[in-house]
Formats: C-alpha cells, sequence, structure tokens
C-alpha cells in the first residue's frame, strides 16, 4: 500500500491505476508440458499518461502480455491476460539468472517493482533479469473491481453490538456485489493459481530456475510456489513473511499486542515533539489524546476535509499510520493524529497528502478496483467462519485487553459471505528450500512470530533478524545498511549466512 504511505500491512494500498495492457499479446503459454511460445516485449508506455510505463522505458524495461488458463486444470478452456515487465541485466557477462518479484498485498500492481528492486539490489542488480508481474486480476492482468463504494474493508465492529451488527451488513453487501459482477472468475483468484502462473512465466522464459523476492503477502506467494514446484527455485528472499499457517481472512487476528507497542512507541516519540504536534507533553497525555480522538468519533463522524470518518475507521488509521518508526513515517503520522483532533475538537481539518490518498482509499469507491483483488485472493485462499456470532466473541473476548485494537483485529471481512469456498485446501508449507527470511521485531502485520513460524516451515531457510524496530517491508525499504548488505551478499553469492544473523537500528 503505497502511495505516499507505508505499508500498512500485508493488505493492499497500492497507487497504480488500473487500466487495460495494451502491449502485444503472446500466445498461451501450454499448461501441458509442452513448449511455450516467446513473448513480444514492446515498449511499455501506454499513453502521454502513464507514468509508470514511461519510467520503465526510460529504464530500459520492456512488457509482455502471457495468456494463461483461467483454471490451470482446464488448459484448454477459457484463458486471462498477465501483464509482465522485464529489466534486464545489463552486466550480461557475470549474468545470475532471472528473478520474479512480487510486491505484495495481496493486490498490489507489481509491474513497476524492477526499479525499486534493482536501486535495492545495488551492484548486483545489474546481474539479473528483473521481471515485474502483476498477478491475476490484480494491475494490468485482467483487472477485477468489485464495484464497491467503498475501499478498503478493514474496519473496526466499534463499541456496540449494534455497530458491529452495521458491519456484518457492510461486509455482506461487499461480497455480493463482487458475487454479482465476477462470479465466474472468483473461484480462480487465489495463491496456488497465482504459482502456477509463475511457473508458467518460468517456462515461457525458458528458465530452469527462478530467483524470487516478495514482500509481505508476497512471502507467502513465494512459500507456496516453492511447495509446489520444488526445485524451480535458486536464491529466494521472503520480506515481512508472516506466519503461512495464519494467512487468510482472519490473519489480523492476534496482532493485537504489536499494534499496541507500535502505538506507545510513537506515542513516546510524539511526547517529545509536543513543541510541534500538540499531542501530548507525556507519551500518556498523547494517548489520551488518541482516546478522547475515538470517543469523538463514537458521538458522530468526523469531519475531515470532504470525508466523514467514523468510529469504526479511525482504529484503523490508527494501526495503519503507527507501524513504522522511521522518523519521517512518526512525523507524517502525527500530522495525521493532529488534523483527526482537530477535527474531534470541531475545527477546520484539512488532510494532507498522505491522509487524503487513504481516505481516499478506504472510504470512497476510488478504492474499489485496489481492494477487490487483495479480497478476491484472500478470501479465495481459506475459508472463514460464517457466523457472525464467532466474530462478535472473539471481539468481546480481545476487547477486554486490547479496547482499541482488539474490535479492529477481530472483525468480520466480506470473506464470511464470499459466493465460493476455495476450490483448494491452503498449502501446507514444510520444504528444505533454501531462502533468506527478512523480519523485524516490531513487524505489527506480519509479526515476528509469524517470521520465526515461516522460518521454521522452511527447514532450509535463515532468518534475518532487524530487532528494536517497528517496520513492515524492509529490504531496500526500511534503510537499514545492515540488513541491505546481507541480503545483496546472498543475491550475489547464493550462499546463505551460517547462521541466522542478526541487524540492529
Amino acid at each position: 500500500m503505497k502511495p505516499t504511505f507505508a505499508r500498512t500491512g500485508g493488505l493492499l494500498v497500492p497507487a497504480l491505476a488500473l487500466n487495460a495492457l495494451s502491449a502485444a499479446v503472446a500466445p498461451p503459454a501450454r499448461a501441458d508440458g509442452g513448449p511455450p511460445s516467446p513473448l513480444d516485449w514492446k515498449p511499455c508506455a501506454q499513453g502521454p499518461d502513464d507514468t509508470l510505463g514511461r519510467d520503465l522505458d526510460q529504464a530500459g524495461a520492456r512488457c509482455a502480455e502471457l495468456t494463461v488458463p483461467l483454471d490451470h486444470s482446464r488448459p484448454g478452456g477459457r484463458t486471462i491476460k498477465l501483464a509482465l515487465s522485464r529489466l534486464p541485466a545489463t552486466d550480461r557477462a557475470n549474468r545470475i539468472g532471472t528473478m520474479v518479484l512480487n510486491n505484495g498485498g495481496p493486490g498490489e500492481s507489481t509491474l513497476g517493482m524492477p526499479l525499486q528492486a534493482r536501486a535495492a539490489m545495488k551492484g548486483v542488480g545489474a546481474r539479473y533479469d528483473l521481471i515485474g508481474l502483476d498477478p491475476r486480476f490484480v494491475g494490468r492482468s485482467t483487472p477485477l473491481d468489485c464495484g464497491w463504494p467503498i475501499g478498503l474493508w478493514l474496519r473496526s465492529a466499534g463499541p456496540t453490538r449494534a455497530r458491529f451488527d452495521h458491519q456484518v451488513a457492510v461486509q455482506r453487501d461487499l461480497a455480493e456485489r463482487c458475487a454479482r459482477r465476477h462470479a465466474d472468475v472468483l473461484p480462480y483468484a487465489n495463491t496456488r493459481d497465482t504459482a502456477r502462473d509463475i511457473d508458467l512465466v518460468r517456462r515461457v522464459l525458458g528458465e530452469r530456475r527462478i530467483s524470487f523476492l516478495g514482500y509481505s503477502y508476497g512471502g507467502y506467494l513465494g512459500a507456496v510456489y516453492t511447495q509446489m514446484f520444488p526445485g524451480r527455485t535458486d536464491r529466494v528472499v521472503l520480506d515481512s513473511a508472516g506466519d503461512p499457517d495464519r494467512w487468510g481472512p482472519r490473519a489480523t487476528q492476534g496482532t493485537e499486542d504489536e499494534a499496541e507497542r507500535a502505538l506507545r512507541g510513537w506515542a513516546a516519540w510524539a511526547a517529545e515533539r509536543h513543541g510541534t504536534y500538540g499531542l501530548g507533553a507525556t507519551p500518556a497525555r498523547v494517548l489520551a489524546t488518541v482516546n478522547a480522538i475515538v470517543a469523538a468519533a463514537e458521538e458522530r463522524p468526523l469531519r475531515v476535509g470532504p470525508y466523514e470518518v467514523d468510529e469504526q475507521a479511525v482504529p484503523y488509521i490508527l494501526s495503519a499510520g503507527s507501524g513504522n518508526d522511521r522518523p519521517v513515517a512518526r512525523a507524517e503520522f502525527a500530522s495525521v493524529v493532529r488534523t483527526l483532533n482537530e477535527a474531534a475538537h470541531g475545527r477546520p481539518a484539512d488532510p494532507g497528502p498522505g491522509l487524503d490518498g487513504l481516505l481516499t482509499f478506504v472510504l470512497t469507491s476510488a478504492g474499489s478496483p485496489l481492494a477487490g483483488p487483495a479480497a478476491a485472493i484472500t478470501c479465495g485462499d481459506r475459508a472463514a467462519p460464517r457466523d457472525p456470532d464467532t466474530y462478535w466473541n472473539d471481539i468481546q473476548r480481545s476487547r477486554a485487553r486490547h479496547p482499541l485494537f482488539g474490535p479492529l483485529k477481530n472483525n468480520i471481512w466480506p470473506c464470511a459471505f464470499w459466493p465460493n469456498r476455495p476450490r483448494e485446501r491452503p498449502t501446507s508449507i514444510g520444504n528444505p528450500t533454501p531462502a533468506l527470511i527478512v523480519s523485524a521485531t516490531g513487524d505489527t502485520a506480519t509479526t515476528y512470530e509469524g517470521g520465526k513460524a515461516m522460518h521454521r516451515a522452511l527447514t532450509g531457510s535463515r532468518l534475518l533478524t532487524l530487532r528494536g524496530t517497528t517496520a513492515h517491508g524492509i529490504y531496500g525499504e526500511y534503510g537499514n545498511t545492515c540488513v541491505d548488505a546481507k541480503v545483496n551478499a546472498y543475491l550475489a553469492t547464493g550462499i546463505l549466512p551460517a547462521a541466522d544473523p542478526v541487524c540492529h537500528p
């Protein structure tokens, strides 16, 4: 989720517009084991306003479409198109191979990711062909839009059963809207079919093995690929990858402690800058300001520019904003809280660019083309409980210890009403694939405990820990030179550290 705000944890906020890809179409990659047809690489820009395509073209990348089966068990049936970009290795004499990238979400476009990946990889980046692949139904790959009146569906249950029942109605409506538009393709929106797509990309590129770099949900996708296609990966980096057994419609459940620690850490930072932000001179007073904002929103929605922000949206904003401890991120979040505080006191409150982007994505239909695919993939991977009382009981149990974040992290999602059950069982991860897993001890989304679980599941892996840090998305993003150097050393040599390495801020 990356317009002007940071990753918010496993559920997307991408910023790229969704347009139909106009690059040349290659014949379908054959799913029967036969030789696939070559891709027809062409310029990426689709017009004068296509900033992403223009940036890719200027960097030397090219784009194409690959036609793949909608249903991989029926290779001769209906097809969909996947959008790819390729930034070729410039050091051809020392080329290592092809690396497929995934930006997470699920639902984040990855087409432009080769540009950021090459910058993060420094010198070793010139030795890889970097592939940006928008996953099926995401970005420019046969995009799916559920036609929602809102964007991201994550909300708090609110303080009462009546407000929770309102959320039940909202989430049911979102699922029904998606079913009306896309019931024919929703069964094929899932991680296992995306992994099958990746293997067709591998084959059409003529590679025996591919390397892989994935963030957040992308770490789960990478692990699923290693399980489904053993022996077909070279160097694998899974950044901020969570517990593979917990991925699905209740992925945020159990992350309340991490969210509260992050908020307290930010409150201590803001208290030291009371003269700048006016939120409280001690951490306790800053947290009292936050609680007063929530209480005001329970009385009436907060007016923030053109938006109305109610008590079910405020906890999500607080959770998302406090999940990164870099000074620039903390300053941005302090400005957000200051704006909400102004609104809570009935004063004019205009959102800055970061908050405006977040509210547009969460509260308006502009977020629908981005959030719909995220829901479809999440709901398509693992079945969710159908009974609203299951969620309400979990909310009430969590609320006793976590009054702010318990009702958010345990709330009902549209998956409870999704029109189709998953076509396959969730992938059970357990294999010896060599991989480097990167995890921060203060990650509020795919938690450090989740990173350790992924490490245990991939028995050939090493866990690179960034201690004392609140961050989600580390390599090449957080700015820790120790992490970046260790990942790049692995990508250059293919040799994992002898033991699990640790980095510090």
